[in-house]
């Protein structure tokens, strides 16, 4: 068979899955590695007569999943057909399709490799995120992915997690709730510039060497420098980001001692294109530095994190991205100098994962063992929508408030109002903690899988005191590094503030313009607030809430959201008007 094999941590398939499709899949290794080792991979000889002076190798590589193992709403803008100038929006995406597109691929060349940029897992729908993304983890395994980096989101439920889902096991708390045992990822996770500060090494592998026809190419692993501002603090104690530049051209020379002459960097780390998904007239963010900053023997870079699809040359190397989702697969073409090992050509296309491509039966098979579990859930009934909401796009305002975001918060804060339950006077929750709106259905029904894809974090919500001087030092933190990133919080009806960009960077709240309940707050006024335990922990920035006075813990926030459309009956949800921060420069 043509698939490499991976020294790792390996995965099986679902129980439910026939013999023969067991046989298709290749023989398991259910070992683990104890430590960090960087694995070596080997794809089968090419037949003689491709023996020249050169090797042709496909590199196959997705970014951002996200648990999305069916297609996900909203699927992917592209040109018009028929109206250039005009977009329509295509129904891609789906592991079952996904796996189709990755075989047809694999199947131009026995040289090839399936890569991932990272957040492969978190923030994911219900049909993943039920199972802690069990079922993505052995979905992608099954479609033969060799390496990821590791994203952000693999850090979301901390460290200890993140090594499960490599090595398999049954979740500390919950248990083992899918069809099978969970064996671990089949796949490699890399973590370069990820350091454990006891012992100064990588907690996982920081690169895997691969061997395409005798000719070995090194692909390097890694986060985000960025990730700790990203995750709960607490997930991550003990552990150090390092510069992603410096962490790369650190190995390239370790890896050139090892006979290495070719490199390829998977990085959860991207920018924001011009153009379509196969072009480049422009390109910004934080992958374009990171670029730049690369040892030139650095000639392929698979990138991911800003959600975005682009196909570019950045500093003479070649550098992609496959939106999210799974509605891309990116198809790269490498030429490798059989004397010299070095990357002489890359190109590549991103191929979108069209709704008529044909399902592999064998995710069919797969995903269907889970739904099986997850689906009463997925489809309970929790209340009504009078019409959609939105966590940006059109329903954000200036201010930087959303529809979406300003039901999560006054969801908290009727869950907490009651003495009882903490007596929180404002809720506030992070924007990023909100990871999609609310479709609106013809018969106006909502699921709690509608909730939980909004609210797939699970996070506790928290009552906290503080002054109104603290309150508005929290606010002034929305926004950070001197306004490179902009976080609104998303508020309860009743609290609302002004704010001018024109005022210096952190005294951007207008003085005096904090009002509960139409009136003014004072700097000494004792508040409670409700917030998520993420953003109590300082998450996202947030720092002036860690040393808030803690209160009361209450539910999870999907639980508190789904109390409030019960409470509602039959009455339709509406959007509230997005007038809680308002900005007065414009």
């Amino acid at each position: 068979m043509n698939r490499p094999s991976v020294r790792g941590p390996l995965g099986t398939l679902s129980m439910l899955l026939s013999a023969a499709l067991l046989a298709a899949c290749g023989a398991l290794n259910p070992s683990a590695p104890q430590a960090p080792q960087p694995p070596i991979l080997s794809a089968p000889p090419a037949p003689a007569k491709a023996r020249t002076g050169e090797v042709a190798v496909k590199v196959i590589a997705i970014n951002d999943f996200h648990g999305n193992l069916m297609p996900p709403a909203g699927g992917i803008k592209l040109p018009d057909p028929q109206a250039p100038d005009k977009t329509i929006t295509l129904d891609a995406g789906g592991a079952e399709r996904m796996a189709t597109v990755v075989a047809q691929i694999k199947a131009k060349n026995p040289n090839h490799v399936f890569v991932a940029a990272g957040d492969l897992v978190g923030a994911s729908p219900l049909l993943s995120a039920l199972f802690h993304d069990e079922s993505t983890i052995e979905s992608l395994g099954l479609m033969g992915l060799d390496l990821s980096s590791v994203g952000n989101h693999e850090f979301d439920q901390g460290i200890d997690e993140l090594l499960r889902k490599q090595r398999g096991g049954c979740h500390p708390k919950d248990g083992c709730k899918g069809p099978t045992e969970f064996k671990g990822a089949k796949y490699q996770y890399l973590a370069a510039s990820t350091i454990d500060t006891r012992t100064g090494q990588s907690v996982l592998p920081a690169y895997a060497i691969k061997r395409f026809d005798g000719v070995p190419v090194g692909f390097i692993g890694l986060s985000l420098k960025g990730t700790p501002e990203l995750v709960s603090p607490t997930g991550i104690q003990g552990l150090r980001f390092d510069d992603e530049a410096d962490t790369i051209n650190r190995l390239v020379p370790e890896l050139e001692r090892q006979g290495v002459h070719a490199f390829v960097v998977l990085i959860h780390e991207g920018g924001y294109p011009t153009g379509g998904i196969n072009d480049c007239p422009g390109i910004s963010g934080p992958i374009v530095d990171i670029v730049k900053k690369l040892d030139k023997r650095v000639g392929l870079i698979v990138s991911g994190h800003t959600h975005q699809a682009y196909n570019c040359r950045i500093d003479g190397r070649l550098v992609t991205s496959s939106h999210r989702y799974g509605t891309l697969v990116t198809e790269i073409d490498l030429t490798l100098d059989r004397a010299t090992g070095t990357l002489t050509q890359a190109s590549a296309n991103n191929v979108v994962v069209r709704p008529e491509t044909a399902k592999d039966p064998r995710q069919t098979l797969l995903i269907n063992s889970y739904q099986q579990v997850a689906q009463p859930l997925i489809e309970r009934p929790v209340g009504f929508l009078g019409q959609a909401l939105s966590k940006d796009g059109g329903d954000r305002n200036e201010g930087g408030g959303t529809t979406m975001g300003q039901l999560v918060a006054d969801a908290m804060l009727a869950a907490t109002r009651a003495p009882a339950a903490g007596g929180a006077q404002i809720a506030m929750t992070n924007i990023g903690g909100v990871r999609t709106g609310l479709i609106h259905r013809e018969d106006d029904r909502v699921t709690f899988g509608d909730l939980f894809a909004a609210l797939p974090f699970s996070n506790a919500i928290v009552v906290v005191e503080m002054n109104g001087a603290r309150l508005q030092q929290v606010l002034e933190q929305q926004w950070q590094n001197n306004d490179a990133k902009w976080l609104p919080l998303q508020l309860s009806q009743g609290f609302s503030y002004r704010w001018d960009k024109r005022r210096p960077f952190g005294s951007r709240v207008v003085p005096g313009s904090m009002t509960l309940d139409g009136k003014p707050i004072s700097p000494d006024q004792t508040l409670r607030v409700a917030i998520n335990a993420f953003l109590q922990v300082g998450g996202d920035g947030f720092v002036a809430l860690k040393d808030a006075r803690f209160v009361q813990t209450g539910p999870v926030d999907v639980d508190v959201l789904e109390a409030y459309f019960k409470a509602r009956g039959a009455t339709r949800v509406q959007p509230t008007a997005l007038d809680r921060a308002v900005r007065v420069d414009r």
